[in-house]
């Protein structure tokens, strides 16, 4: 009889102290847990290894730099990428364990998750279903070195969806939120420009007003209330600020935006 296909948990990590024992430990129904931090200044380390996990030491450029480092790294059949804030459930990883031992040619696995936004999970808005392509066939997954964040796998193969859900504790209070989302909105204004996309000032007005719609109405943000409304509101400002910064660098022939 064949051996059971190998599999490992892979958490990038830098200075996540808090989150990274829960992390570690919901990952331990895999062969290996390893924890590849990129020079983390706090307890990380110490608290990654008390709870089970290797550590590997991590050069850092972009997101999917790193985890192409750890597919290399790595010597399992498969791979399950879980950031530190994530929690795999029972039900998810015995789902894992089902789907990669079977032989049906699928490259990936696609994982919905359970996102947690300031206490609140999100039903609606585009935080759900959120669908990840985190479980690999490590030798047949890599990713776009172009892309800084919001990385993508490229396959050699097809893929597939599974059942169960990953649970992301990702913002806990509204300062990480608005941290966070203006580094994604600079991001996205050099990756927009970078590729010839120019802003014209029509956008300032088009522009969130279609994310607010999206956000709202077509991805249903109305089914987490006043909550979903505060979130789609914000979320269109920043599509608004993404192109202001557009405007700007468009006029300066800079390739930052000015905060």
């Amino acid at each position: 009889m064949p051996a059971s296909p190998s599999l490992a948990c892979a958490i990038l990590a830098r200075n996540v102290a808090a989150h990274i024992g829960d992390s570690v430990r919901s990952c331990l129904f895999a062969d290996r847990v390893v924890v590849f931090d990129t020079e983390s200044e706090d307890e990380t380390v110490p608290n990654a290894r008390a709870a089970g996990a290797e550590v590997v030491a991590t050069p850092f450029v972009n997101f999917s730099q790193a985890r192409n480092f750890a597919l290399t790294r790595l010597d399992t059949d498969w791979v399950f990428f879980v950031d530190a804030d994530e929690r795999v459930t029972p039900e998810l990883a015995a789902e894992v364990r089902q789907v990669i031992g079977r032989e049906d040619g699928s490259d990936g696995w696609w994982t919905p998750r359970f996102n947690y936004i300031v206490g609140h999970v999100m039903r609606g808005g585009g935080w759900y279903p959120d669908y990840q392509l985190r479980l690999l066939r490590r030798t047949h997954a890599s990713y776009d070195p172009t892309r800084e964040v919001h990385e993508i796998a490229i396959l050699q193969g097809g893929s597939d969806r599974l059942h169960e859900h990953l649970i992301h504790y990702n913002y806990d209070s509204w300062a990480q939120f608005h941290a966070k989302q203006r580094r994604y909105t600079d991001f996205e204004a050099k990756t927009l420009f970078g590729e010839g996309v120019r802003a014209h000032p029509r956008h300032l007005v088009t522009r969130p007003l279609q994310a607010f719609w999206r956000r709202f109405v077509t991805w249903r943000g109305y089914r987490d209330g006043l909550h979903g409304l505060r979130l789609s509101l914000i979320m269109a400002r920043y599509e608004q600020l993404k192109y202001w910064w557009l405007l700007q660098m468009g006029r300066n022939k800079q390739t930052r935006p000015r905060a």
